[in-house]
């Protein structure tokens, strides 16, 4: 009887230490996620993908592909139009607002490039989403509703 109650005591004891499985996850957990528009805009969808390791974004990818999963970065003609028109264009916004993710454990301030304002509202809320499914440890993809005006 009384090696029972010490046992008992035991894993009372050692479920109170290991917290019996309800310890929550603070951090991203390891893995890759992706975020994306519900809908296209201007015929693009944006998507933001990260990698997760030991709790870090070391990937990130930021850019948008139209219904025929062409990638909006290696769109040429749109990159001349937008950087006559806008003084910058996709393959370097892009990979601008990607940058700042790297090495963060969550989700920085997001400084945004004159000319892709919009893009960076679109960065910012995508970031958001794909962090908070990186924390769950949920690898399916989440889709963002544009924002209203």
């Amino acid at each position: 009887m009384i090696r029972w109650k010490t046992a008992g005591i035991l894993l009372a004891s050692v479920c109170m230490l290991a917290g019996c499985g309800t310890e929550q996850q603070t951090g991203m957990q390891d893995g890759t996620y992706t975020a994306q528009m519900s809908e296209y805009s201007h015929g693009w969808k944006e998507y933001v993908t990260i990698t997760v390791k030991n709790g870090e974004i070391v990937a990130a990818e930021y850019n948008a592909e139209n219904a025929s999963c062409f990638i909006k970065s290696w769109d040429n003609a749109y990159m001349n139009n937008m950087k006559t028109a806008m003084g910058t264009y996709p393959n370097e916004y892009t990979r601008y607002y990607a940058g700042q993710l790297l090495g963060k454990t969550a989700v920085p301030e997001i400084d945004a490039l004159s000319g892709a304002t919009t893009s960076a509202g679109n960065f910012r809320r995508l970031s958001q989403a794909v962090t908070e499914q990186a924390v769950k440890g949920d690898s399916t993809i989440v889709c963002v509703e544009p924002q209203g005006d």
